[in-house]
């Protein structure tokens, strides 16, 4: 079993499920102090159908694939990578939005999620519901990024699917030491690794996808028997190189194989290729000083001024404003 495989959906599931699980601890946190525990059977009720949700939205997925695939079997070897492609393209989208927008949201977090219990609160006869939708928006919404990663890879198996519930299983470990024992984590210092990682991570999956079409493309070349027409030509530069990729700019396969460790690891987590084309070259270097220089940048005003230190779960020392 190659766990390597399990790895890029870990991360993804850990921070995004952390996000989830803070958003749960507010409101679990607001309830008790607002006298409506009673409300907290609503919470877990959303966490559980929010966690349902994501994994039909799965499994459906998984399900249109291979529908696609057995409408033409002809064209399999040509849907299937398009597909993975096409929801490479999605998963990067939303897992960049996702980053930075949360990123710049870090400070509002707490008084948004407030402000969305008291207002549930106010209407008596719909609180639980209230309570319930909130929770279950926040757990499809962090669901649905790993479903979109997954089925990027659905290639690869049962072991994304496994990283994912791994990293579910840590996620909510991290909630419960942050609510239940109070034990105090650096929650910025967390989601600055994580992102860190993600954008990596992220960066991989253009590699990744743009891999995926080039096959694609490259088998309806050869199925169609159009492969002139349909691929792009580089003898004037190199003998060697793809399909729509153009030329090969490195070679590493004698030094740092993709199938062996630790080059497997580092195929998996950040997209790494032992033969490396120049479309993916410029398209890897471009998202980082994009998506990566707007995340970097966004992490300056991601906290408070004078609060950008204090462990999640202590408190600030008192102030005049405070």
């Amino acid at each position: 079993m190659d766990f390597s495989t399990a790895l890029p959906t870990f991360v993804i599931t850990l921070r995004e499920g952390v996000e989830a699980a803070l958003v749960v601890g507010i409101v679990l946190a607001l309830l008790k102090k607002a006298k409506q525990s009673r409300l907290n059977s609503w919470v877990y009720a959303g966490i559980a159908v929010g966690i349902v949700v994501s994994a039909f939205i799965g499994v459906l997925f998984s399900w249109l694939i291979q529908i696609l695939g057995a409408a033409n079997p002809q064209y399999t070897s040509v849907v299937e990578p398009a597909l993975e492609g096409v929801f490479s393209v999605l998963a990067i989208a939303m897992l960049s939005w996702m980053l930075i927008w949360m990123t710049k949201q870090a400070r509002f977090m707490k008084a948004t999620v407030e402000g969305a219990v008291t207002e549930a609160l106010t209407q008596n006869s719909n609180a639980g519901w209230g309570v319930f939708t909130l929770i279950l928006i926040a757990v499809v919404r962090e669901g649905f990024e790993t479903v979109l990663f997954v089925a990027a890879n659905f290639q690869q198996g049962f072991m994304p699917a496994l990283g994912a519930i791994g990293g579910l299983v840590a996620a909510t470990a991290i909630g419960v030491l942050l609510f239940k024992w109070g034990v105090k984590i650096n929650i910025r210092q967390f989601f600055q690794v994580m992102g860190v990682f993600l954008v990596l991570i992220v960066a991989g999956l253009v590699v990744s996808g743009l891999k995926h079409f080039d096959e694609a493309v490259a088998n309806l070349a050869l199925s169609s028997r159009a492969t002139e027409s349909l691929c792009f030509y580089y003898e004037r530069f190199t003998r060697v190189h793809s399909c729509i990729l153009g030329p090969m700019v490195s070679n590493t396969s004698t030094i740092l194989p993709d199938e062996q460790f630790p080059g497997i690891i580092l195929k998996s987590l950040f997209g790494y290729r032992d033969n490396l084309y120049l479309v993916q070259a410029v398209g890897y270097v471009t998202f980082l000083l994009t998506i990566g220089g707007l995340y970097f940048r966004s992490l300056g005003g991601a906290y408070p001024e004078g609060k950008k230190n204090i462990p999640f779960g202590q408190k600030p020392i008192s102030s005049a404003k405070d």
